[in-house]
């Protein structure tokens, strides 16, 4: 089944993620390196080592994380996959739809992308999360199941 990818501004969302992560490992590495400046032989390892990380997590990974990632909805199923060491393709029939919710963040709202999350019946992955797509496809989405729910009750 052809899958379609997520919108681009989840990319913008991944990398806003990544750059905060990176500060909360920048931030700290500077004050230690700051506060033992006088008994480090050598300045600037751990610094420099953050912010290697910092730019993995900022510029490197997100767009390979978000490569990997697409969704198809065929009316009676929704197909989730993503993962690239470890790929996941999950289904959901949309008999087994309990609760859907549909949100966005801070981030998401300024990217112009939200979530769709499907709570399902059972006792193993009973939440399934759709990012990155545009807050009208997950209306749509959610509508789409809510109405086929209602005709088969």
């Amino acid at each position: 089944m052809p899958l379609q990818p997520l919108e681009p501004g989840q990319l913008n969302v991944l990398r806003a993620r990544g750059a905060v992560m990176a500060l909360g490992l920048l931030v700290p590495a500077a004050v230690v390196e700051i506060a033992l400046a006088d008994r480090l032989p050598v300045h600037g390892v751990l610094a420099g080592v953050a912010l290697l990380l910092g730019i993995w997590l900022a510029i490197v990974a997100p767009p390979r994380r978000w490569r990997h990632w697409g969704y198809a909805f065929t009316g009676s199923e929704l197909h989730v996959a993503h993962g690239w060491w470890t790929q996941v393709h999950t289904i959901v029939p949309v008999v087994r739809v309990q609760h859907i919710d549909v949100a966005q963040g801070p981030l998401e709202r300024g990217f112009g992308v939200a979530r769709l999350m499907l709570h399902t019946a059972g006792t193993d992955q009973t939440v399934v999360a759709l990012p990155g797509i545009t807050r009208a496809t997950a209306e749509e989405i959610r509508d789409a199941i809510r109405a086929r729910i209602g005709s088969a009750a």
